[in-house]
Order: C-alpha cells, then structure tokens, then sequence
C-alpha cells in the first residue's frame, strides 16, 4: 500500500534513532557514532527525554522495554515498574488513592532499568551515556512548543501546584527560553558517579525517604529490581509478536492480534476492517479487566486468554453486521508518556517506553534533586475482589507496553510503539496490522489516518449499556462514519491528525537495511547512521 506522506522514510545500515524529542534523537545518533550500542544509545535517550520532556516522564518514573539481540536472535522484557511502598494499603485512601503528592507514587523502577539495561548490552561508560542528559540540564536547552503548552496546562489543571518551584523551571517560559535545571543536573551527574546505588540507597533515595516522612522506606528502595524476563510471544501471519508480561497490558495487544487473524484483512472493506478491529479491541480490554494484575501476588492466566480455544470462542463473538456492548470496567487513565526506539549497526533494538503516568505524575519532587515523581499507585483499584487491589510491595497494572516483530528464522522485522495510555494498545494494533496485513512502509503507518475506542467522558465504569465513543480522524470519509454509525458506533471526528498516539515505527529489510518512520502528531523525528 503507497500513500503521499509529509515526510520520508529514513533508510540508514549502521542504526536508527526514532523519538519525540530532537534533542533526544540526536543524543541517541552520537552515542551509535561514538560506537555506542543501541542499549547504550537507548539509555542516552532516555535521560535526555526526562530532561527535555518533564511532563511525561522523568527519573521517578518507570519503563517497560522488548530488546532483540542479533548475535543470538534473543528476546528480552524489561519490566521497570515499581512497586506499592510498604505503607500503602487500601486503609490509607479511603477516600480514594491521593492523585497528586509523594502518596500517589510507586517506587520509581527507571534509574534501575538504565543499569539494567547496560548490564546486558553496555559498552560505553554510563558517565558517556547521561552526559548529553546532563549538559541540557546544567547549560540548558531552548524550550519547545510542546514543553511550554504542557506547563500551561498543568498549571490550568493544577493552579495550586508547587512542582515547577521545586524542578527549578519557570512558569513565565516562553517558546525558545532556555530552560536550566540545576538540581537535576547534579542528581544525573551522582548516577553516573556512583551508579545506581546513588538513586536507592544514597543520597537521594536519603532524601526520598526524609521527604515522604517515611512513606518511602529505605526496604521500599533497595528491594526495589528491574525484572527481566522473556516476553509475551504469538505466532501471527508467519511473524513473531513479542509484547510486555503482565503486570502491562500488553496481552491486550497480542489478543487482538489473535483475534483478527481470523479474517482476511487486506481484502475486507475499510468499514469491516474497523469494525472488526473495534469490537476485537472491546472483547480483549473486558478480558483485561477480569485477570490483570501483579503476576507476584496473583495468578494472571495469559496462556488460557491467549489459547487456541478462548480465541476461537471470543472471535465467534464478533459480529459483523452490529455493534457489541464495551467493556464496563474500562476507565480512562493517565497518558503522560513517551516512546522510543533505537537500533545499532549490529542488529540489536529496543522498543522502550517511559512514563510519569499522569502529567507532570504526582505533581511533586524530591526536594534539592530536580526528580519529579510519578503518580503511578493512582493505577490500583480499591475494589477487594480486583485483580488489581492495592497492596504493599505489589506493582500495579499498567497500560505501557512496547513490542518487536520477528521472522521464523529469529530475525527482526519490525518495532514500534507509541504513548497514549489505554489508546496505546490500540494505536498498536492498527500498526502491526498496517505493516504486516496491509504492507504499509513505516512513515506510511506513522501518518496514517486511526480511530480510538474510549468510554464517554464522565461516564462511570458502572454503566453497562454504554457502548463508547469510536474517534475517528477527519481524513476517513464521511461515507465511513456512516458505516460505522448505521452498524451501532456512536462516530465522532477528530482533527485530520487529533488521534492521541505520537508513533515512531522501524522495519528491517532482510539484508539489515532500516527504514524509520516518525509521527507527524509528535514535535520529534526518526533518523538513521
């Protein structure tokens, strides 16, 4: 499938960069020029992101990664959630989980997937990796569109906020200003002095604690370990899809794709297409729903959801001809994320995902570190009988997840992702089904028109008939609304390019060349080596 887009695909042999941030995508490029690996290059990112993009994520945050080594043609998921602290428990919030201050935030699980992450691919010196990280926050860097906005935002959301005080930004900051941060300069320059140790059990993890008042302990922070495990892997045309374990909701994707490669997509009409991917995306958010936790603490039964027999009875379900109820449990919860991907001239990538939750996460900072927390316990559920039930020590469900395509022989083909919450899953499918049904090239898919399924706002999860809105954006047909809405959607438009997902795409020809693609809806950009 060809189609005009406004940029082109980048085609590099000696590694790929794609992220949401120049700045960051640059970082990335010098690291795989100075002989960098792509988890080397991966980590420089990273740290530049939470400098140069706050609001979305930062070094109290946490990620979720799928690596691909070439050497071996092995799979790795890195888990870089944190958990509840040991004071949190559903007594504490019974007036619901607190959605800004130190009381709304898991242990932050990004710092430990840096190391963890170097440990198995590193080649250079962390100090080389955060030192482009460093620079911007000491020397400073000209603030964008997006930075600006996302401040005005928070602050119209949030007018009481202090956050901005303690990060050290201005409020007044206009397109262009530089923007220093001193505190977390030094912060990232005692990472790559004393490595992790300094973040859980030196200096600022001393600071976490004194600050929380003991809601941190110094147990919460030195248990805390980045968990590496295979990923969640399907058989789907011929491809191999990994995906993000459990406690992510990455199994949603991966059920989807199951669940669609019963019909024969190229061939159906747009509308079909659509439909059937919405209502497939409605049954796998219900199954979601009803086991998704932390696989630590309880039973997440993937394989059974994931088995020949559930998806042959499930994609019986779907019919063509009308609309099926959503899911009732489906909640709208925090999109403040960003991705990325990186690839070197050795053939490894990782798809990585980082994320403060909410904007600007628990609106709160370690005091004297620049470290802006996440609000990411405002993700478990207060319900006893949930999967999903607060606890100490568990990791809450999670919407982030990133993924990797593979051949039958082990090789990479392709890997992508994108921020935006419960849409991620969503927007992810529609990329895989592009590139590997619809033969889509990568900027092609980032720039393609998409649709998002979400519950009404101010609806309640309680509302059984309700059965959401279908967003679609201004570039489908009215012809297409049409179709949708006489099959029971409730269609509604967004902008020609409103869908909430920031895509940046890779796919590998089979003699290792890249073709990079980057999200027009995003302020970054893909470029290659």
């Amino acid at each position: 499938m060809s189609q005009k887009t406004h940029r082109g695909n980048v085609y590099a042999r000696n590694g790929a960069v794609a992220a949401s941030q120049p700045l960051a995508v640059s970082a990335g490029i010098e690291i795989l020029r100075k002989g960098g690996s792509a988890g080397d290059a991966a980590i420089a990112v990273s740290a530049v992101l939470c400098v140069v993009e706050p609001g979305a994520s930062h070094l109290g945050g946490d990620a979720f990664v799928i690596t691909h080594k070439s050497s071996d043609k092995s799979n790795l998921a890195f888990n870089g959630s944190g958990e509840a602290p040991h004071a949190a428990n559903a007594q504490e919030f019974s007036n619901g989980i607190d959605h800004h201050g130190f009381r709304s935030a898991t242990v932050p699980g990004l710092v430990s997937t840096w190391f963890a992450i170097h440990e198995e691919f590193g080649l250079l010196p962390m100090s080389e990796l955060l030192a482009p990280a460093i620079d911007y926050a000491e020397n400073g860097f000209p603030a964008n569109s997006g930075f600006v906005r996302r401040i005005a935002h928070h602050l119209k959301q949030n007018p009481e906020t202090k956050v901005f005080e303690q990060l050290g930004i201005s409020t007044a900051l206009k397109i262009g200003d530089l923007v220093i941060q001193e505190d977390l300069a030094n912060s990232l320059k005692l990472i790559a002095e004393e490595g992790r140790s300094a973040f859980y059990k030196g200096e600022i993890a001393a600071r976490l604690i004194e600050a929380s008042g003991g809601w941190f302990s110094r147990q919460d922070l030195e248990k805390h370990r980045t968990r590496v495990v295979p990923p969640l892997s399907i058989n789907y045309r011929n491809y191999l899809v990994h995906g993000q374990p459990p406690p992510s909701q990455g199994m949603i994707l991966l059920e989807e794709l199951k669940l669609a490669e019963g019909f024969d997509l190229p061939n159906l009409s747009e509308s079909d297409r659509i439909h059937m991917m919405v209502e497939a995306k409605k049954i796998a958010f219900a199954d979601r729903y009803e086991i998704l936790g932390d696989p630590e603490h309880v039973d997440v039964n993937v394989a059974q959801i994931l088995s020949l027999e559930h998806i042959t009875k499930r994609r019986s379900e779907i019919n063509m001809a009308s609309a099926n109820l959503a899911s009732s449990k489906e909640n709208q919860e925090g999109s403040d994320t960003t991705y990325f991907l990186v690839a070197d001239r050795d053939g490894n990538a990782l798809s990585w995902i980082q994320s403060v939750f909410h904007g600007f996460g628990a609106s709160w900072a370690i005091p004297d570190t620049g470290i802006l927390m996440n609000n990411r316990l405002t993700g478990f559920s207060l319900e006893p009988n949930s999967p999903n039930f607060i606890q100490p020590g568990k990791r809450p469900a999670h919407t982030l997840n990133a993924w990797t395509v593979t051949r039958e022989d082990g090789s990479l083909a392709h890997v992508g992702g994108t921020p935006g919450a419960n849409v991620q899953v969503q927007t992810n499918f529609q990329l895989i089904v592009n590139a590997i049904d619809l033969k889509m090239s990568p900027q092609e898919n980032a720039e393609a028109p998409r649709w998002q399924h979400l519950n009404k706002p101010g609806e309640t999860s309680a509302v059984e008939s309700y059965d959401g809105i279908l967003q679609i954006e201004g570039r489908y047909s009215k012809e297409l609304q049409q179709e949708l809405s006489n099959r029971g959607h409730d269609v509604q438009f967004l902008s020609d390019y409103g869908h909430g997902s920031a895509v940046q795409l890779l796919e590998v020809l089979e003699n290792g060349t890249y073709i990079a693609g980057s999200d027009p809806r995003s302020e970054g950009h893909a470029a290659g080596l």
